[in-house]
C-alpha cells in the first residue's frame, strides 16, 4: 500500500492501462482511501495535484508509465474531455473543514458514503457533481434499504441535482458550498451481499421519476427465452 506516497508512476500506469478507451463513457473516477489513513492536508493536496483534470492531461501522465504496462497501454489521441474525481475517506480525522476546503479548491467531490455508522458520513458539496455510495444503513454491505430510507436519499438526491442542499445535511464546513444551478448525481448501491443492490437502485430511481424495470410486484421481469433459428 503506497498510502499516497510516490504515486506518480502508479497513476501513470493506471491512466495508461485502458480507462481512456472508454471515451465519452468515462465517468467520475473514485479514489477510496483506507480506514487506517489519517488526514494529512499537505500529503493529500500533493496527491490531488497529480490527478489529471482532462483526457489530454491523463494521456500526458500515462506516457510516463513503467514496464508493467509496456506493450499493452492505451493512449490514443481523441477529443479532449474533462475528467471528474471523487474521494471516499474512512478515517475520522477527515472530519475537518480544511479537508472540505481542499476538495473545493481542486473541484473534487467528497463521496457521501452511508456505511451503517462504521465510517464518516459527510454531505458537504465540494464540486459540480455529487457521488453517493450506499453500502447499507444497518449492516455494512448486507442490509437493504426500506421505504423510509429510500425516501430519505431520494429527497437528498433531488435537492442536490437542483443545485441545492438539504437543511439537515451532515456538514463539516460552515462555509456555503459553491453555487451551481444543477449538479449531476451519481448514486451506487454497494449492499450486494444479499442481492439488495439492484432492487434498491430500481426503487430509488422510481422515487426520482427515473425509468425502472421493476414490475408491479417489485420484481425484475424474467428474461425472454432465446429462440434458435431453424
Amino acid at each position: 500500500m503506497l498510502r499516497l506516497k510516490d504515486v506518480r508512476v502508479p497513476l501513470a500506469n493506471f491512466f495508461a492501462s485502458g480507462p481512456l478507451a472508454l471515451g465519452d463513457k468515462l465517468g467520475p473516477i473514485l479514489w477510496q482511501l483506507p480506514p487506517s489513513l489519517r488526514f494529512d492536508a499537505q500529503q493529500l493536496d500533493e496527491f490531488l495535484s497529480l490527478l489529471p483534470m482532462d483526457t489530454d492531461e491523463a494521456r500526458a501522465l500515462g506516457r510516463r508509465h513503467d514496464r508493467r504496462v509496456q506493450g499493452r497501454s492505451w493512449l490514443r489521441s481523441t477529443a479532449c474531455r474533462p475528467i471528474r474525481h471523487a474521494v471516499e475517506v474512512r478515517h475520522p480525522s477527515f472530519i475537518d473543514a480544511e479537508f472540505v476546503s481542499l476538495l473545493r479548491r481542486r473541484g473534487i467531490a467528497l463521496v457521501v458514503a452511508d456505511t451503517a455508522g462504521r465510517w464518516p458520513l459527510m454531505e458537504d458539496l465540494t464540486a459540480d457533481f455529487v457521488y453517493v455510495r450506499l453500502h447499507g444503513d444497518k449492516e455494512l454491505y448486507s442490509s437493504g434499504y426500506d421505504d423510509d430510507a429510500l425516501a430519505h436519499w431520494a429527497r437528498r438526491i433531488d435537492a442536490w441535482r437542483r443545485g441545492q442542499q438539504v437543511a439537515d445535511a451532515h456538514r463539516v464546513s460552515k462555509r456555503a458550498a459553491p453555487k451551481h444551478a444543477q449538479r449531476d448525481v451519481y448514486c451506487y448501491f454497494d449492499n450486494d451481499m444479499k442481492v439488495h443492490a439492484p432492487y434498491d437502485a430500481a426503487r430509488l430511481a422510481a422515487l426520482l421519476g427515473l425509468p425502472s424495470r421493476l414490475d408491479a410486484h417489485g420484481q425484475f421481469p424474467q428474461a425472454l427465452p432465446r429462440t434458435v433459428a431453424p
